[in-house]
């Protein structure tokens, strides 16, 4: 399969070692990364030991490659830009899989490619990149994939199959949505807390303060899921928080990563996304405005 990851970041490059094996993949990312990629190869550290050689650029420009696969693995305030630029490269039979953060990439990019091209997934995997070319695989996970639309059909089911085959554990979801939303609900309760006492996601559990939060988060945000329709449950949504929260204590949560790096992060796009839903069903959205509010007044 003829493969472009945009978003050369820790996930999209873990993803581009692995698929690398039996696929013909290119990776889109920064300028520095891609040049030590180009020099020295990718590099893969920790859960994985990975050392390839892999087709890097800084942009789609030039490109004379047209992908059966583009996964967009950029961070969900780079979407449109993201998808403007690779949209000259996608032709009638490119599928393009958003394996993102957030819970508005899928109407960012249905603005500029059909909705029928798009699938969508998430991961659990966690990684970070340690230095250039470097990336640290911190927590093994699964990821699941699914059509937007719920049905199994042949495309998403050579997806799942290419992506098992490249070691990357992957299942199928008649649901996906509900999944976005659930890593949504997680990712709420735990990224923003994270970044405000810039700890690891462990602490949390540890610090029966911040567990409380977490647990107060959880329900808020779980409750919007639910009047917008999605079946998510406090209860489900809370076991499954503390699940990664357990098995990724010793990572940084991308929201930190985020604010260490460039100070540029995802909020919006999550509990911003879901204080605007719990606005419109005049749910109490409190605690993740107060979450908004302080991560954003760490960056200014």
């Amino acid at each position: 399969m003829n493969i472009i990851i945009f978003g050369a970041g820790a996930i999209g490059s873990l993803f581009g070692a692995f698929l690398s094996k039996n696929n013909n993949v290119i990776i889109i990312g920064r300028k520095p990364h891609i040049s030590s990629i180009k020099k020295n190869e990718l590099i893969i550290e920790g859960k994985t030991n990975l050392k390839v050689k892999i087709k890097a650029e800084e942009s789609v420009d030039g490109l004379n490659f047209k992908p059966d696969l583009l996964i967009l693995t950029v961070k969900s305030f780079d979407t449109e830009n993201a998808i403007k630029q690779a949209k000259k490269i996608i032709n009638e039979n490119t599928i393009v899989l958003s394996l993102q953060n957030g819970l508005d990439n899928i109407d960012k990019i249905k603005r500029y490619i059909s909705y029928e091209k798009i699938i969508a997934g998430v991961t659990t995997h966690g990684a970070f990149i340690s230095k250039p070319g470097i990336i640290k695989h911190t927590g093994k996970g699964k990821t699941i994939l699914g059509e937007l639309n719920g049905k199994k059909t042949k495309r998403i089911v050579d997806i799942v199959n290419c992506f098992n085959q490249s070691k990357i554990d992957t299942v199928f979801s008649k649901d996906i949505i509900k999944e976005i939303w659930y890593k949504a609900v997680i990712n709420s309760s735990i990224n923003p807390i994270t970044t405000i006492f810039k700890c690891k996601n462990g602490y949390l559990l540890k610090n029966p303060v911040l567990e409380n939060i977490v647990d107060r988060i959880c329900k808020e945000s779980s409750n919007i899921a639910w009047v917008n329709g999605i079946q998510i449950t406090y209860k489900n949504a809370l076991e499954k928080t503390k699940d990664v929260i357990r098995k990724t204590s010793e990572n940084n949560s991308s929201m930190l990563q985020s604010l260490k790096k460039d100070g540029r992060i995802e909020i919006e796009s999550i509990n911003g996304y879901l204080v605007e839903i719990g606005k419109k069903y005049n749910l109490e959205t409190l605690l993740n405005e107060i979450l908004i509010h302080s991560v954003e007044s760490l960056i200014k």
